[in-house]
């Protein structure tokens, strides 16, 4: 559990909004410490200046030193005492600047930016750019005109700089959005031991879990004692409201993400899938040298770069056709073909190598279906058989709509052993989180493609055996975690 709260310099600077036992002044915050057993402690700060030494100051310092998660950091603070901003331009501004089209014959434009909101639609972007650079609960940002606009300066400001209703009631749903938990009511709310969020993407054409087995879930969780809320990528900085993130949205390294698992891991938080495991898993080049270098059995294998006609020749000689071709990053059979000839590798590798790299060529098992073998904490959890799509070599066909193949769900005992024990080893490797081993059998042989760090879980499929034991089993796995940090 997590306890909030928010610390003013005067509690009339609170007074235009709407009040709460959780709002104290900075002179309480000295005094008592706000030391809450057994909770993690959530503290806004919105002092009314940041000055180094001043009262905003002390109040993230302390609060660092009390091991409080601060908002903003000392380290946000500092950051925002600087003058030169040509690095940020560059960094985080440059793409939203050029972008702006405001109708101003002034050359100069001040603004106001709340929790990375803003008023005016077309300064969005920029707003939530710089947020995220500096993440201060207010900020004023002064762009200047020269030929094209440019960020001047970036301030912290206090509440008191918002006089204008309008503005005071945008910071006040910018701030309910914000930190929703300072604003529920106790009795409208089960008391629970811990909070967890779940990472989300509304919008994703094929997420990892469908909306019923997020129910499951969230009833999986509740039952364990567990609150459990969805978020999505809006909500990167409310993450220490939380004990646990767990990611049901398809990770990638340049993705968000991954940025929301390194913010967890960095807040001590439990998090599943943890960054180190979206880092291995994402890439399947760094996968096949992996699973090689500690001998687990995989499909014959070769790393491309750049190849000319010769080496490929020579490919095909070793791999032998047909053979596929796959992008490091792919994920539900995209950005992977398979080539019958020379003329049709020699095509191929010319087509994916204009987005990456490095390909990998691997040898092509023909097999009416893959093992999707699931592995929570190096134990395996579930059994699935995905079965080719009809006149496809592939379970899933992206064409004008996506086909998937059938399945169906077995327990883990009736599982060949060499195929649960590949991928409990190749788990093993990655990491001790959740993940989905893809594995072929043909006759005697069994061969490892690829771990996937964030499975899906769809109803009616990968939970056909175990039903709510499945969503159990894993939300069991978080409050354990949990436990274990002293939460």
């Amino acid at each position: 559990m997590t306890a909030f709260y928010v610390v003013v310099e005067n509690l009339g600077d609170w007074q235009p909004y709407y009040p709460s036992q959780d709002v104290i002044t900075f002179d309480e915050y000295l005094e008592r410490g706000v030391a809450v057993k057994g909770k993690r402690v959530r503290v806004i700060n919105l002092c009314r200046s940041y000055r180094y030494l001043g009262t905003g100051y002390y109040c993230s310092l302390l609060a660092e030193a009390r091991g409080h998660h601060v908002f903003p950091s000392v380290m946000t603070i500092n950051d925002l005492g600087r003058k030169d901003l040509a690095l940020l331009q560059l960094e985080y501004a440059e793409e939203p600047l050029k972008a702006l089209s405001i109708a101003s014959e002034e050359n100069r434009l001040t603004f106001h930016c709340w929790f990375g909101q803003t008023r005016d639609k077309a300064l969005a972007r920029l707003a939530q750019s710089l947020f995220e650079k500096f993440p201060c609960p207010l900020l004023e940002i002064t762009l200047e005109k020269k030929g094209g606009w440019t960020v001047r300066a970036v301030k912290a400001i206090s509440l008191k700089a918002l006089t204008d209703p309008d503005e005071q009631e945008a910071f006040a749903n910018a701030f309910e959005h914000f930190s929703r938990k300072m604003w529920r009511k106790p009795k409208a709310r089960k008391s629970y031991r811990y909070d967890l969020a779940m990472l989300v993407n509304p919008a994703e054409a094929l997420p990892p879990c469908d909306e019923q087995a997020l129910q499951h879930f969230e009833s999986a969780a509740n039952t364990l004692g567990i609150a459990i809320e969805r978020i999505t990528h809006k909500d990167y900085m409310r993450l220490p409201e939380y004990d646990g993130l767990f990611i049901r949205e398809t990770t990638a390294v340049d993705h968000h993400t991954y940025r929301f698992a390194k913010k967890a891991e960095a807040e001590d938080m439990v998090v599943i899938d943890d960054p180190a495991s979206i880092l291995r898993c994402s890439n399947k080049v760094y996968l096949a040298d992996l699973l090689r270098t500690h001998k687990i059995p995989t499909p014959v294998s070769v790393i491309l770069n750049q190849p000319g006609h010769k080496s490929l020749k020579a490919l095909a000689e070793q791999v032998g056709f047909p053979m596929v071709l796959k992008v490091p990053d792919g994920s539900f059979s995209r950005g992977i073909i398979k080539v019958n000839d020379l003329a049709e590798l020699e095509a191929g590798a010319a087509t994916l190598l204009k987005n990456s790299a490095l390909l990998i060529a691997q040898e092509y098992l023909y097999t009416q279906y893959d093992w999707r073998i699931g592995v929570l904490n190096n134990k395996p959890l579930y059994a699935c058989r995905y079965y080719m799509v009809d006149n496809h070599w592939q379970i899933y066909h992206h064409g004008e709509t996506t086909e998937s193949g059938d399945y169906d769900t077995l327990p883990t005992f009736e599982v060949p052993a060499a195929v649960l024990d590949a991928a409990v080893m190749s788990a093993r490797l990655i990491g001790n989180g959740f993940y989905g081993v893809d594995i072929k059998q043909s006759a005697d042989r069994v061969v490892v493609i690829e771990v996937n760090d964030n499975p899906s879980i769809e109803s009616g499929v990968e939970d056909n055996y175990l039903g709510e034991q499945l969503y159990a089993e894993i939300m069991g796995e978080f409050l354990r975690r949990m436990e274990a940090r002293g939460r």
